[in-house]
C-alpha cells in the first residue's frame, strides 16, 4: 500500500499525518468530526485548559463508540434469535414434507 502525506486542521492546528491512500478519506473525516467534538467542549468549558478539553471530548468520543458497540451486540442478538427461529421453522416444515 503506497502512504500518502496529508494535513488536517485540528483546534485550528495544522496536523501532519501519513496514511494508506485509501483512507485519506476517511482520515480527514474522523479528524474533522474529532475537531467539530473539541470545538464543542471548548464552547461548553472555556475557562478550561486544552488538556481537560481533549479529556472530556475523548470521554465523549469513546462513549459513543461504547454506546455503538452495545447496540450493535443487541441488534446482533436478535439477530440469532430470529435465524435460530427460522431455522426451527424450517426444519419443521422439511419434517412435515418428508
Amino acid at each position: 500500500m503506497m502512504m500518502q502525506s496529508i494535513k488536517v486542521m485540528i483546534l485550528g492546528k495544522q496536523i501532519p499525518l501519513r496514511v494508506r491512500e485509501t483512507e485519506v478519506e476517511n482520515t480527514r473525516k474522523i479528524a474533522a468530526y474529532v475537531d467539530e467534538k473539541l470545538r464543542l467542549f471548548r464552547n461548553k468549558h472555556s475557562s478550561q485548559p486544552d488538556s481537560t478539553i481533549m479529556l472530556l471530548a475523548c470521554l465523549s468520543i469513546a462513549e459513543e463508540l461504547f454506546e455503538l458497540r452495545s447496540e450493535r451486540e443487541q441488534t446482533l442478538n436478535k439477530e440469532s434469535i430470529i435465524l435460530d427461529e427460522v431455522n426451527r421453522e424450517i426444519s419443521k416444515l422439511i419434517k412435515d414434507i418428508s
